[in-house]
């Protein structure tokens, strides 16, 4: 199966010649481009892909925000974004909004290609060393826990939730089992309400 991968950023020429780049490498389709930060969720809503790589510093800095729109609007889109420095703190506000991937901008086709294939799969891909150490006591949540908690705030039953998120109902309760725990709720309505209130989601 193809992973499908929008790509945003400011300037056409330079999109389509990652597009070219990209298409039938290691499985990637590049199915849409967005080069303004209005297009981005539309072009996400229409081509629905697997993974959206998003330019840090373009969109008029709007790209943060173009991440946590699509994550909450589409959970099962992994957001990628491309930075010109991978600093601890860019890598922390990235992940915060959702982006499960952040490679910076000097690093080499095959670096690119790894995010894209990791976090196509879910997996939070990028440099372990670049990664916040949380203080003690904080809860952290995980990507999937954070997706779960989202939805389960906007009222979405289990069954909605799995097949929003592509998984089985039984992890989609390990998720929130986890998540229980984590935030010390009573149920998982009141972990969403924890998470909501501590900023987590």
């Amino acid at each position: 199966m193809s992973i499908r991968v929008v790509v945003a950023g400011d300037h056409q020429l330079v999109l389509e010649a990652f597009a070219e780049t990209l298409n039938g490498t290691n499985g990637l389709d590049v199915v849409g481009l967005a080069t303004t930060f209005e297009a981005v969720l539309p072009a996400v809503q229409r081509h629905r892909p697997t993974v959206l790589l998003l330019g840090e510093s373009t969109m008029g800095g709007k790209a943060l925000r173009a991440a946590t729109e699509v994550r909450s609007h589409y959970p099962s889109c992994g957001v990628a974004l491309m930075v010109g420095a991978a600093t601890p703190s860019v890598v922390d506000r990235a992940v915060a909004a959702g982006a499960l991937g952040v490679v910076p901008k000097t690093a080499r086709l095959p670096q690119l290609i790894t995010t894209l294939v990791g976090v196509a799969g879910g997996c939070l891909t990028v440099d372990p060393g670049l990664l916040r150490t949380p203080a003690a006591g904080e809860a952290v949540l995980s990507v999937r826990e954070t997706d779960v908690l989202r939805l389960t705030a906007g009222g979405a039953t289990v069954k909605e939730i799995a097949g929003e998120l592509y998984l089985a109902a039984g992890t989609v309760r390990n998720l929130t089992s986890a998540a229980i725990k984590k935030l010390g709720g009573r149920n998982r309505f009141d972990a969403a309400r924890i998470a909501t209130e501590c900023g987590l989601l």
